[in-house]
């Protein structure tokens, strides 16, 4: 048994691909009992379907696909519902569906199926082994053996099971799978965990309306790259995808980028120029950090959304537009909305189809992707071979909060191909601060140094009060330089200032916002 047991372990261990795992467990299985041929059977609404079949090298009748009605009498019908390993006759059998094989050469001798069992008890298919010749004594049939081969089958139902749930899953949800695979050939977004999966659902349904959608996320969550992939996979995805980031250049400029003008709208205007409004007109445009404009463009877009029409600086006459907005923010628009920083009535207009793109630390599952898609697109560039990441380095890598998102996953792999040596990168190579897990916040305040904590007391004893240390400071005062001090200590890691200080956080972070401290 010593090589069967060895045979079985590779069958689980050594390739778990669910394809190839199918076919090297049916494979064993058939070496086992010796025999030819052999199949795998899973129930799949009103038939049982053939997810795999083996034959010999002669055997052309593979039934991989084939299924039988539930209403049929059949060996693999009858090993479902009762749960039980049977052994069977072919031909004499009454539970043997004969008229399935009406057409195949080599026909059934005797067939013993096994049930493939959940640990809840819940059998997911049959596997079938068959001798197609009656009187060859390859079929090991005593009930010893028997009892053996069914516990290596209860061993392997669970692998199998794993295999066989992945590749429905593939199946059922193909037209995600496409989506992402249209996505990615055109925009690289990476991921596989759930929410993940989740924003790429409501890209594709939102993809297909033609309303606003108003993404929102932390900096450096891919905003842009979700809006790129919403135009392409919708109707306008042959007409133009215009970008403007309104954070990016003065009111007075965004306003004539955006509108356009008329020639002697004002001075330098020399000539006629068409705003990316009209630009885009049977496309998209994308506003990006669109909390950042001002109020008077926003009334201006407001009306550009209402009445699919704009009025270049200077013009006198309107025209028409068809344009679907995509809008984005890092900003709390709630907020905004009530410290009247920002319109009530155009948050309702381009929010209809609202998007939130989860921070990185919410898909700890896609950062071992994202670090091998930077490796090898930088190494790549560079003409060089791509790093790999030991597995204590990743753990830390993963552990750590990412708080710049994708974009300092981006800047970390830059950094390492800058500064490591090695083809493997190392915990040795990583900074300092990812390994902040490492350290409890009491640690981490015994950790700070003396020359630290003089820098802050030097601070308050340099301010112009006389007599003790906190003269002349409010407590807003001088909590506000505390957490200052803090961030800037901590090259404004909210994480690590918050762990720094012994709170959580949020709570952190709340007290940051009430001081009117933002980070940079």
């Amino acid at each position: 048994m010593g090589q069967i047991d060895l045979d079985f372990y590779k069958v689980l261990f050594e390739d778990l691909d669910p394809e190839n795992l199918k076919k090297r467990f049916l494979r064993l299985l058939l070496k086992i009992q010796n025999v030819d041929r052999g199949s795998i059977w899973v129930k799949r609404e009103d038939r049982y379907v053939c997810v795999e079949s083996l034959g010999s090298q002669t055997d052309t009748d593979i039934i991989t696909g084939a299924s039988i009605s539930v209403d049929r009498p059949s060996i693999v019908g009858w090993v479902m519902e009762n749960a039980e390993m049977t052994v069977a006759e072919a031909g004499k059998d009454p539970r043997h569906y004969k008229e399935f094989e009406t057409d195949m050469k080599l026909k059934s001798a005797w067939i013993i199926a096994f049930p493939l069992i959940l640990k809840s008890g819940q059998v997911y298919g049959v596997v079938q082994l068959i001798e197609t010749e009656k009187h060859k004594k390859r079929f090991k049939g005593d009930e010893k053996y028997l009892e053996l081969l069914k516990r290596i089958v209860d061993m392997g139902a669970i692998a199998l099971s794993n295999a066989l749930y992945y590749s429905e899953q593939l199946e059922r949800n193909l037209e995600l799978e496409q989506t992402i695979a249209e996505i990615r050939g055109k925009v690289q977004i990476i991921g596989q965990s759930q929410p993940f999966i989740e924003v790429m659902k409501k890209v594709r349904d939102f993809a297909m309306k033609d309303f606003p959608v108003l993404i929102t996320g932390e900096s450096g969550t891919g905003k842009d790259l979700i809006a790129t992939a919403i135009h392409n996979l919708s109707s306008r995805n042959d007409k133009p995808f215009i970008v403007q980031n309104c954070s990016a250049i003065p009111e007075t400029l965004l306003e004539s980028e955006l509108f356009g003008y008329k020639k002697g709208a004002f001075t330098g205007a020399v000539d006629d120029k068409i705003g990316l409004l009209k630009a885009a007109d049977g496309g998209t445009i994308f506003l990006d950090e669109i909390g950042d404009m001002s109020l008077h463009l926003q009334s201006r877009i407001l009306r550009a959304i209402q009445n699919s029409e704009i009025k270049p600086l200077g013009e006198t006459k309107t025209s028409k537009i068809s344009i679907r907005i995509i809008s984005a923010t890092n900003k709390d628009l709630s907020e905004a909305i009530h410290r009247k920083e920002f319109r009530e009535d155009l948050f309702y207009r381009i929010n209809v189809l609202p998007l939130h793109l989860p921070p990185l630390r919410e898909r700890k599952k896609d950062i071992p992707l994202l670090l091998n898609y930077f490796f090898k697109r930088e190494a790549l560039a560079l003409g060089v071979s791509p790093k790999r990441i030991s597995k204590k380095a990743l753990q830390y890598l993963v552990d750590y909060q990412w708080e710049g998102n994708i974009r300092e996953v981006e800047n970390f792999v830059k950094y390492i191909i800058s500064t490591a040596d090695n083809d493997v990168v190392r915990v040795s190579e990583i900074p300092d601060h990812f390994k902040v897990k490492e350290i409890s916040g009491k640690e981490a305040i015994h950790t700070s140094s003396v020359n630290d904590k003089q820098m802050f007391a030097d601070k308050l004893l340099s301010s112009p009060a006389t007599g003790s240390l906190f003269d002349g400071y409010s407590w807003e005062t001088l909590e506000k330089d505390y957490v200052t001090y803090l961030l800037n200590k901590n090259k404004w890691s909210i994480t690590r200032a918050a762990l720094e200080a012994q709170v959580n956080r949020s709570t952190f972070t709340s007290r940051m916002k009430k001081l009117g401290i933002h980070k940079r």
